[in-house]
């Protein structure tokens, strides 16, 4: 599945497209985090878009499709991707519609997750980042488990706020979504691939609508499958299933010994029987003979 998440800031495009990541297998594609990767690894497109974000520019789209081609060129996208944050404009829409055609990797669909927007101001105002792995909560909505720790530091999450998750910058970050970004569901409904859910409600139900919309069931995240991954559980089930095949065979085997044992067993009880018949006094023909003495 090749898909792009559409919705205002807070309607859960992060929580969902973790929880593609672990259901369907497939990576999920940040703009920033690819921008902070690039940066981190000093790479000529990283050092481009440090020296525009230290100038206090905006990232030039052209960077920011540079970086989501080299991106979709690696092993894990093989499979399908999911973008989430990215486009944001029409421009943007029509330039990745331009670069995946020339990499011959369409999208499957664009769902676009709709939010009430005093619901959006509520959740934006309690979401935390983990400062260490960049895992988004929501303290309101989808809390860190009980006792859940960070992959990266075998540590509880360090949660942080982001310094724009305030009231007063998010009605602006609405205003510019609408501006912006909401003329992409036309653009995308234009071109079939639209589908638009309700992101309302517990994050579970919205993960079984998400996945209608898709057209396909989710499986459960590996991690609930206990110390075996879905390899394992696997190869648990061929062992089993190749010890009952080796059973069978045994059973089927052992059957013709089994009638012969019960065949031996007659016959010996058989020549038992002859063998008393013929002891002298035993028969009619040793009384026969103690008669003629």
């Amino acid at each position: 599945m090749r898909i792009v998440l559409l919705g205002a800031p807070g309607s859960g495009k992060g929580t969902q497209a973790q929880r593609l990541v672990e259901r369907a297998g497939i990576p999920q594609i940040s703009t920033g985090d690819l921008l902070r990767a690039a940066v981190a690894r000093g790479s000529e497109l990283g050092r481009q878009a440090r020296e525009a974000m230290e100038g206090g520019r905006l990232v030039d789209d052209s960077l920011v499709l540079g970086m989501i081609r080299e991106r979709l060129g690696e092993p894990d996208t093989r499979r399908g991707f999911i973008l989430d944050g990215f486009p944001r404009n029409l421009a943007q829409a029509h330039a990745l519609e331009r670069l995946l055609e020339a990499l011959q990797q369409p999208l499957d669909a664009v769902v676009q997750l709709e939010v009430d927007y005093r619901e959006l101001v509520r959740r934006i105002s309690g979401r935390r980042t983990c400062a260490d792995c960049g895992r988004v909560f929501n303290m309101l909505t989808s809390p860190p488990a009980a006792g859940e720790l960070c992959p990266k530091t075998a540590a509880p999450h360090r949660l942080t706020q982001r310094p724009d998750d305030n009231e007063a910058t998010v009605t602006e970050r609405l205003r510019v979504y609408d501006e912006k970004t909401r003329p992409l569901i036309d653009f995308y409904r234009a071109r079939g691939l639209l589908r638009v859910i309700d992101a309302e409600g517990h994050v579970d139900e919205v993960t079984r609508r998400l996945a209608r919309a898709l057209g396909a069931p989710l499986r459960a995240p590996r991690r609930t499958r206990g110390a075996g991954t879905v390899k394992a559980a696997a190869s648990k089930r061929a062992s089993a299933g190749a010890a009952r095949a080796r059973s069978g065979r045994t059973a089927r085997r052992k059957r013709p010994s089994l009638r012969s044992s019960r065949s031996k067993a007659a016959a010996k009880t058989a020549r038992v029987a002859r063998g008393k018949s013929r002891r002298p006094g035993s028969s009619g023909r040793g009384r026969l003979k103690g008669k003629r003495r």
